[in-house]
């Protein structure tokens, strides 16, 4: 038991030791995560930039329907997302794949709605899976920044079934990240009513917090 106790908190101190598994890094890039979707949906024409389990849901509905065009605007983006995520798994390069959302973000806000969409949102999704895939983990418990589903299941399965407190912290967790999701819609949907494609310095401002909190911390390891 003794054991098992000392594992259990060398496995919670990952994030300590590894900024990228911090639970601040993950809340930030799951807030990011939630505003993304509410900006791509109002701003892109019902689409999703970061969730895509939606975007399968119309692409089947739309070419069941014959809306070809339609269709493309929902498969598109998903087809980006497969393409930044390979990417970022292959690199395996955190930082470099993070700095590359904040630029396809960059990129896309002053020209949104004066370029095609069809350039717009693969492009978004494309940063948004280079983030993505290259931050799936806190502490050590495998989490998803992008959605919200797998986030609850995890976090029902440590606190049903669990029965030790390092469980018990992996389903709170969980659960905040949840809420950190929640929370990022109704910020981004308030702000992209607001602040039009502008709102998107929010979500790169979050991004650009968690690159410098990241490199901070391999100077001062106690910073996180």
């Amino acid at each position: 038991m003794q054991a098992i106790s000392l594992a259990s908190a060398g496995e919670a101190g990952a994030g300590v030791e590894n900024p990228e598994r911090s639970l601040l890094v993950a809340s930030l890039l799951t807030m990011s995560g939630g505003f993304l979707d509410a900006f791509s949906w109002l701003s892109l024409g019902g689409v999703f930039a970061s969730s895509h389990t939606g975007n399968v849901v119309f692409l089947g509905i739309d070419a069941v329907s014959g809306q070809w065009r339609q269709a493309a605007h929902h498969l598109l983006p998903i087809v980006a997302f497969l393409l930044g995520a390979a990417l970022a798994i292959r690199i395996r390069a955190p930082l470099r794949c993070l700095a590359g959302e904040i630029v396809c973000l960059a990129i896309m806000m002053p020209l949104l709605h004066r370029i095609p969409d069809m350039i717009t949102i693969p492009t978004i999704a494309f940063g948004v899976a280079l983030r993505s895939a290259s931050f799936r983990q806190v502490e050590h418990w495998q989490v998803l920044t992008v959605a919200v589903t797998g986030n609850m299941l995890r976090a029902i399965d440590q606190s049903v079934l669990a029965s030790d407190r390092g469980a018990a912290r992996g389903g709170r967790i969980m659960f905040l990240l949840c809420l950190m999701f929640l929370v990022g819609a109704a910020v981004g949907g308030y702000a992209t009513k607001w602040m039009g494609a502008w709102s998107l310095a929010l979500p790169i401002a979050s991004s650009v917090c968690v690159l410098w909190l990241c490199r901070k911390h391999r100077h001062d390891p106690h910073r996180l």
